[in-house]
């Protein structure tokens, strides 16, 4: 028996083997440590319905992730992997809520080895149609995208997961996209089976269910949610699925760093959120780059009279809302026709009216897509598809969490196919740069090119044009005017203010990033 921090005993099984370390102590070895205050608590995985996980006490939806990149926007640290292995039905996932409930941090990734079974032929199909298809083999699963999505994933990068339907033993044609997290759950039968996964895994955890527990277990789901019939499941059983236990599934408990008897998880490890330890990205963002000359791939729309004159109405506390819209969009259409001309134009010849010709410009083939950064840089919008026909929209939710202060990506919807596309990526402000930076690392997860994207804000600060220029050296950053500095709270002096409150008409303190609560 071990006894965790928080007083609990945890029975392990003897084994010849060496001896398993109480989970209290493993889960220390987390790069967390308690935080001041609880925190809300949400997970993604690789289901396309939401909620996620329902669990005794809360249901823990998708919600954020946290910055993954340092001020040179590079990752800063890679997830840590938890590798849940053990017999089908044997309680993985009731463990993995448990375990998630007890590490107390926001941003989890649930992976489910389920998601990756091959693709059947039509013979396969017709076998597993008979319950004669052995599911349990290592043959069964793969094993070369599993590992590829959960290498992404460790490193911060985004992944498309399979969805797979047991019902008709196929893929579904919607894949789901995942974003890696503090702490990714990998759980499965043969989640230790292969020796590149093993590599991905910190802590490896076997969930010791009786067999005849699992094989109950096994008949409830299967009749339940797969609509099999009782005779198909006890075919299957003991066709292949007691089998491969056997030979593939139990002999793993030898790397176990943890055993837990009966699939239940009963250890509190008492460990905090962790926030602290994440880097504070706007604060090291704030630090950075000062006393440098501005970046060559900064653009300043032209200061002309009334350039000015439509700045001097939007910096005016005591403008009124309609004219603060109004002066805006006028903005923004002058800034949108500016970051056209940067755009790749090649030489074409057209024959006038008069029946003559002119030497003109043509702009490239390539699709252009607009990124609004909600919800301010939303504003952006109408200009840029009063000059732009058909242009594609995406968008890009970023929120500020209200315990770090630090921005989260909470909301995705980018076009399909957008690798190839020119992008104009809009805020209305930028002050650190957090959050442009945040949506730039979203569309080169992406595979959008580094030079193909152009960053649009009617107001930047220096520091914020500087943290953008050094991360992401090659993307283009077109704005009206460019502030000298930020206040201690980030928000650019001198200035328009809270862009979305004076925008939209709202008050008060907002969770929002781009620049409704804080300049990001």
């Amino acid at each position: 028996v071990c006894v965790t921090p928080a007083g609990r005993a945890v029975q392990l099984r003897s084994r010849s083997r060496p001896r398993p370390r109480p989970l209290g102590s493993l889960l220390s070895r987390l790069p967390l440590a308690p935080a001041p205050a609880p925190r809300r608590r949400t997970a993604s995985q690789c289901k396309p319905e939401p909620p996620l996980l329902r669990t005794s006490k809360r249901t823990i939806y998708t919600a954020g992730r946290p910055p993954w990149y340092s001020e040179t926007g590079a990752p800063v640290d890679e997830a840590f992997v938890i590798g849940l292995c053990g017999g089908s039905a044997s309680g993985k996932t009731t463990v993995a809520t448990r375990i998630i409930e007890a590490l107390d941090v926001p941003w989890v990734v649930l992976l489910s080895m389920d998601s990756f079974y091959k693709v059947l032929d039509e013979g396969q199909q017709a076998l597993a149609a008979r319950s004669d298809y052995n599911f349990d083999h290592p043959d069964a699963f793969d094993f070369e995208l599993l590992v590829n999505v959960l290498r992404k994933l460790k490193k911060g990068k985004s992944v498309k997961v399979p969805v797979y339907d047991f019902t008709t033993h196929s893929r579904r044609r919607e894949w789901k996209t995942v974003y890696g997290a503090n702490v990714i759950v990998f759980e499965g039968i043969l989640a230790f089976a292969n020796k590149e996964l093993l590599k991905l895994l910190d802590m490896k955890v076997f969930v010791d269910t009786d067999s005849d527990i699992r094989l109950v277990r096994r008949l409830q789901r299967d009749i339940m949610e797969r609509g099999r019939d009782v005779a198909g499941v006890i075919k299957q059983y003991n066709k292949f699925v007691k089998p491969a236990f056997e030979q593939y599934i139990e002999p793993t408990v030898q790397v176990a760093d943890i055993v837990v008897p009966r699939g239940e998880a009963r250890a509190d490890p008492g460990v905090g959120s962790g926030s602290e330890h994440l880097p504070s990205c706007r604060a090291a963002l704030a630090s950075a780059h000062q006393g440098q000359p501005l970046p060559k791939t900064l653009s300043v729309l032209e200061s002309t009279p009334q350039v000015r004159g439509m700045h001097t109405i939007i910096r005016n506390k005591d403008t009124t809302r309609d004219e603060f819209i109004f002066y805006s969009k006028r903005l923004m259409r002058l800034l949108i026709e500016h970051a056209l001309s940067f755009l790749p134009l090649k030489s074409v010849t057209v024959e006038t009216p008069q029946g003559t010709t002119y030497e003109g410009k043509r702009f490239h083939r390539q699709r252009i897509t607009g990124v609004s950064i909600l919800r301010a840089g939303e504003t952006m919008e109408q200009a840029l598809t009063a000059v732009c026909k058909d242009i594609r929209l995406g968008k890009i939710l970023i929120q500020t969490n209200l315990d770090t202060g630090e921005p989260e990506l909470h909301y995705l919807r980018l076009p399909k196919e957008i690798s190839e596309d020119y992008v104009i990526l809009m805020d209305s402000t930028v002050s650190t740069g957090a959050a442009a930076m945040m949506a730039v690392r979203v569309l080169l997860d992406h595979d959008v090119q580094e030079d193909r994207i152009f960053l649009l804000s009617l107001l930047m600060a220096e520091m914020g044009v500087h943290s953008v220029a050094y991360a992401f050296p090659r993307v283009h950053i077109i704005t009206t005017a460019v502030d000298k500095r930020v206040n201690e709270e980030f928000h650019i002096i001198p200035g328009i203010g809270n862009f979305g409150d004076r925008y939209f008409g709202t008050d008060g303190p907002s969770a929002w990033c781009d620049s409704d609560s804080v300049d990001c």
